[in-house]
């Protein structure tokens, strides 16, 4: 046994985890240079080694919540990590001109991709399992949610900042009467957007957030601040205040990170979100001081888990029909991507928060909705 090998088994032992043992969340290795891989490269040579086929896991979700919950990734933490965090903390990896990276290597993948993952409503975002026995119920369940927290009424208009395909907009036009702008980086989100949406009073722009002109009288964002970055948070909030009219709610869903950080894992900013950071609740309450009134804040994270299980079913089932398109290492690592993160999730290391704001304070207070 190598020493590389000693000191893997040591550290995954702290998470109950044995190399090649018989439990499905115990690690099986295929080639010894994962470990030359881990202890050199951190979370990169990990994903990567898994996506050339060097280790498995049966249950990669309970594999990766036990590494979550017991703080493994700290024991890797190497130079090429530590350069990864201080050029993040130093330099705006969410400008005007890397803002469309993400949408250039993740959104534009495929529309179909997408089609086969999300289920009917298109919503990539965490759904709502309180009532709910499926994906598509519960992704109907958050979207209403969202339009009770706000208060949403016929006729009023409502901005979607990071609009997706159009999922929320389509669903407030047709239940609640409103009329809505949706705006995205995304070409070919705005494609199917668009059509999404056809016949509806709704208005799918592709622009950058800091280009939108308006006044609205709700604004929502889901699942769009993940990539706004650390150092634009205070201008972000700015701009949609801007935006908002005064007796109106702004509605941030987002993951969140239970510490301040201003970078992301490695892995998931080289393959699935370039220059993507979690906030936390401390940035986020900075970037609302003297912006906004925070009337309400929901934390359900553990819904994620099942949301992110559920979308892999659906791309698992759909996969016969994309592998020609996709190949076999893109399926390794949409794999490891979804399950990663839904061990992450129910380890309870990463949160997702529905925040309700207002520019004045409601008026007798805000009814929480749950």
């Amino acid at each position: 046994m190598t020493r590389l090998e000693n000191r893997a088994r040591e550290i995954l032992a702290i998470a109950g985890i044995t190399v090649n043992g018989k439990a499905p969340y115990d690690i099986q290795i295929h080639d010894d240079a994962v470990y030359r891989r881990a202890f050199g490269h951190g979370s990169i040579g990990i994903g990567e080694a898994y996506m050339d086929g060097q280790w498995d896991v049966e249950d990669l979700s309970a594999f990766f919540a036990r590494v979550s919950r017991a703080r493994l990734d700290k024991k890797l933490y190497n130079l090429s990590t530590l350069l990864h965090a201080i050029r993040a903390r130093i330099t705006n990896l969410q400008n005007r001109s890397r803002a469309i990276e993400v949408a250039e290597q993740h959104y534009d993948l495929g529309n179909d991709l997408y089609e086969a993952t999300l289920g009917r409503t298109l919503s990539y975002t965490c759904g709502y399992w309180k009532h709910a026995k499926n994906l598509d119920e519960a992704q109907d369940a958050k979207l209403d949610l969202i339009c009770r927290k706000i208060g949403l009424k016929p006729g009023q208009t409502v901005l979607d900042i990071g609009c997706g395909w159009g999922g929320f907009l389509k669903f407030a036009a047709e239940k609640y009467g409103a009329k809505g702008v949706g705006i995205t980086i995304s070409k070919e989100q705005a494609v199917l957007a668009r059509e999404t949406c056809k016949g509806l009073p709704i208005e799918i722009r592709v622009e950058d957030y800091r280009d939108t002109q308006g006044q609205f009288d709700h604004i929502v964002t889901i699942g769009m601040f993940e990539h706004v970055g650390p150092h634009n948070y205070r201008a972000f909030m700015q701009k949609v205040s801007s935006l908002l009219k005064d007796d109106g709610l702004f509605l941030l869903h987002t993951i969140g990170a239970h510490y301040t950080v201003y970078a992301a894992d490695r892995w998931i900013t080289k393959y699935i979100f370039p220059n993507g950071t979690l906030p936390s609740v401390a940035q986020i309450g900075e970037a609302i001081d003297r912006v906004f009134i925070l009337e309400d804040w929901h934390n359900f994270g553990p819904d994620y888990d099942k949301t992110l299980m559920a979308w892999f079913e659906n791309f698992d089932r759909a996969w016969p029909q994309l592998e020609a398109k996709y190949g076999k290492r893109f399926y390794r690592m949409w794999k490891y991507y979804l399950l990663s993160c839904a061990g992450m999730f129910r380890s309870r290391y990463t949160q997702l928060w529905q925040i309700v704001l207002s520019k004045k304070g409601i008026e007798g207070g805000h009814a929480s909705v749950r």
